[in-house]
């Protein structure tokens, strides 16, 4: 098992996620110590599966939160606990299995190197991914990218990523959006906006079907329209912040 670490944390937010969940728990602990699970509410019976994990491994913690608040809530949940035990930094992935396990060194690496920015992963996908999936969320990382004014956001709503825990804890105790499919995305932008640069690696995507255990939360039109009324409030705070932005633009080195 891999030495623990005291600055960067695997952080796994999970909602009724399958049993898919172990495999990807499990696989997370060969790769990084120590590995957080943020179970949101869940009545499936994995609370209880994970926290017997956890009992026989020291490197894995469960937290099991009373109801169903949604992935912002459960990472900021995460991020607080990472605060208060000294941790500096978080890789946040998703529990069902789609996010690349063996890329959790390379991404805490880069982290360790270079720990101002945030680790972005950019999604690599295969046949499996669903094409009305992939083509949306172009629309998303368009807007994305002009309320940045385009500084370097390859992926805006590909979960797997490292944070540095400071300024992604202050920006959302700051306001009571990004607790829900609205995070990843607006994390991005508001980290952006507070000097965080982004830094992307290529990361391969896998979505399984039913049959194979997967197991999808997404709903086209509530979070579609979730994601609408992110941008538009996030249009609002662009143009706030576009002179600070163009500032930044010009004395960028190039």
């Amino acid at each position: 098992m891999p030495t623990p670490s005291s600055t960067h944390v695997v952080l796994i937010p999970s909602y009724n996620p399958g049993p898919k969940v172990y495999d990807t728990v499990r696989a997370a602990r060969q790769q990084w110590s120590p590995v957080w699970v943020i179970v949101d509410g869940s009545d499936d019976g994995s609370a209880e599966g994970l926290q017997r994990m956890a009992a026989e491994d020291d490197g894995l913690q469960v937290f099991v939160l009373p109801q169903n608040s949604g992935k912002g809530a459960a990472v900021l949940h995460g991020l607080d606990q990472a605060s208060r035990l000294g941790f500096t930094h978080v890789l946040c992935m998703d529990s069902d299995g789609q996010h690349p396990v063996a890329q959790i060194p390379l991404f805490m690496a880069t982290s360790q190197q270079q720990p101002q920015a945030m680790v972005l992963g950019l999604p690599v996908f295969d046949a499996s991914a669903p094409s009305l999936r992939v083509k949306g969320r172009k629309i998303s990382n368009w807007w994305a990218n002009l309320e940045t004014l385009w500084t370097g956001i390859g992926d805006s709503l590909f979960g797997f990523r490292v944070y540095p825990v400071a300024p992604l804890r202050r920006i959302m105790q700051r306001q009571r959006w990004m607790r829900r499919f609205d995070f990843d995305p607006e994390a991005v932008v508001r980290l952006c906006w507070a000097g965080v640069p982004p830094l992307n690696l290529p990361s391969p995507v896998k979505y399984f079907q039913a049959d194979e255990g997967g197991v999808s939360h997404f709903n086209y039109w509530c979070d579609n329209r979730l994601l609408t009324w992110m941008h538009i409030r996030l249009m609002f705070g662009f143009v706030l912040r576009l002179p600070l932005l163009l500032y930044r633009r010009a004395v960028q080195p190039r």
